[in-house]
């Protein structure tokens, strides 16, 4: 059944969204212990976390052309390799500098996927699949986002088991090594994988190799389908053929103004609306509304299963309500959602009492704090700074016990923002982006503009991530959610008046439409 066949290829190679976000969101259970341990600032704290993004911004700008070279098939095989390094590399990190060369070398391989994966299934799916097939990619991202908060937590549990395998293995002591290392066996799974699946049928006809091109394409389409899609594409090839190369230069033309311009707006908005604080910081997020760690990390949990919920819904109405009515539901969700939780923050206070200190794990000064038992701070910002001068280095150690000593809020509100914002971003710019990018440029560039779009995406949630824990240290949680609205909100206008709808348009009628030559 030509169906499965896609279903089946198209899940394999998605199988990279999985890695992506596993290794993206893994990290946000290992920072509470790489801070003190390391002994990090909060640039350093944020550079940890980031460090993966830089190289994957990097990837992005060659994995495209590199894939055009070699074949979408094999720049996913050197990316399952890097995965797996990297999750080595990381559990036997013995310092911060070697973490973040590890976490570095798995940053290339979340660049090559995350472009080359929908881009590969893009070109294999029929139209009126497209959409659900390329939204595989950004399932398994969520799958990933998903495994990795959970097994962040149960580790974490581990760790206090008194379980005599738990201890040998030392769940406790190398709680944040495990949760990097896990990451290893899918990463192995990815690569056997890759193995069974054909090359992709455009790369094919790039490459002249027209018999083996018609014969992946009859599995995906049906034998009269593929033949009239192979005359179709290979026109397209042939017209293109008799041009030069397109440069990179080239993509700044006038005929691309309007689909580059998107491109670049949509990535720019997917991340600076704050998601990657929240995948990679959750646990730090939650521990901010006073509910404690073991609180914070199952409620990370919960992030993850609305993710994976409201992926699914974005998968089941992409092709049938549209791009654009999935922008614009998200978008509104996303910039009410962010209002909420800085209204939370905004509105919280911060009291130790007498009680509350006594309440406080043995290792903390209390006379120390003694000072502070009674006064009332209304912003997070200014408790921070009292516990930092009372305290010293040791209020970074134990923030989140003095904040759940301290604060009153309602933390159920910062919750619903949270998982507000989560499922919004899942319903919509989360898997709707890349289904825009697969589809907005002209197969003789879509490498080269796919790789330009993404590098912008992938460059701005590395500076998200470097500057969240400094945000909350220096602007406060209130404004720093604010910011993420308005962006929201501008977000939302751009799609409004600009963006097109595309769905059950072949690539090549989309190019016809969109870029005016």
């Amino acid at each position: 059944m030509k169906n499965k066949y896609v279903v089946v290829t198209a899940l394999i190679v998605a199988l990279g969204g999985f890695l992506m976000g596993f290794d993206a969101s893994v990290i946000s259970g290992v920072v509470k212990f790489i801070e003190p341990e390391f002994n990090l600032n909060k640039i350093e704290l944020g550079w940890a976390v980031s460090s993966l993004t830089l190289t994957s911004t990097l990837a992005m700008l060659v994995s495209g052309p590199l894939s055009d070279r070699v074949g979408r098939r094999t720049v996913l095989k050197y990316a399952a390799v890097l995965y797996a390094v990297s999750a080595i590399g990381s559990a036997l990190a013995p310092d911060f500098i070697t973490l973040v060369i590890a976490r570095m070398v798995g940053g290339l391989g979340v660049g090559a996927s995350l472009i080359i994966a929908p881009m590969y299934i893009a070109e294999i799916a029929p139209p009126d699949m497209r959409g659900r097939m390329v939204s595989f990619n950004q399932l398994n991202i969520v799958i990933g986002i998903s495994v990795a908060f959970f097994s962040n937590y149960l580790i974490l549990q581990l760790g206090k088991s008194d379980a005599s395998w738990a201890q040998s293995l030392k769940f406790n002591e190398w709680n944040w090594r495990w949760m990097l290392g896990l990451e290893t066996l899918p990463a192995v799974l990815y690569f056997i994988g890759l193995l069974f699946v054909p090359r992709s049928p455009r790369w094919l006809i790039m490459k002249s190799r027209w018999d083996e091109a018609l014969e992946v394409m009859k599995k995906a389409t049906g034998e009269a389908n593929a033949t009239e899609e192979l005359k179709n594409i290979k026109a397209t090839i042939e017209a293109e053929s008799v041009k030069e190369a397109m440069p990179f230069k080239d993509l700044f033309k006038k005929s691309m103004t309007l689909v580059l311009t998107i491109g670049v707006v949509i990535g720019i908005i997917q991340q600076i609306t704050g998601i990657n604080s929240v995948f990679f910081y959750a646990p730090m997020i939650f521990e901010q509304s006073g509910i404690g760690t073991d609180a914070s990390f199952s409620q990370a949990i919960l992030v993850g299963l609305v993710n994976l919920v409201f992926t699914l819904l974005a998968i089941a109405f992409i092709d049938r309500l549209g791009r654009k009515p999935l922008l614009i539901i998200g978008l509104t969700g996303i910039a009410v959602s962010m209002f909420i939780l800085s209204y939370s923050f905004s509105d919280a206070t911060y009291t130790l009492t007498t009680e509350s200190i006594q309440s406080l794990p043995v290792e903390v000064n209390r006379e120390a704090l003694a000072s502070l038992a009674g006064q009332t701070f209304d912003s997070d910002l200014a408790f921070k700074a009292g516990i930092s001068q009372a305290l010293g280095d040791a209020a970074t150690v134990y923030e989140s016990n003095l904040i759940t000593a301290a604060i009153t809020m309602n933390p159920i509100l910062v919750l619903i923002g949270i998982l507000g914002f989560v499922a919004s971003f899942a319903i919509s710019i989360g898997p709707v982006m890349w289904v825009l990018f697969s589809e907005l440029f002209p197969n003789k560039v879509r490498g080269l503009a796919i790789s330009f779009v993404g590098l912008i995406n992938s460059g701005v949630s590395f500076l998200v991530q470097l500057v969240f824990p400094w945000e909350l240290a220096n602007l406060g949680s209130a404004t720093t959610f604010l910011i993420y609205g308005v962006f929201g909100a501008i977000g939302l206008v751009f799609v409004l008046l600009v963006v097109p709808e595309t769905k059950g348009k072949s690539l090549e009628e989309l190019e016809k439409q969109l870029v005016k030559n």
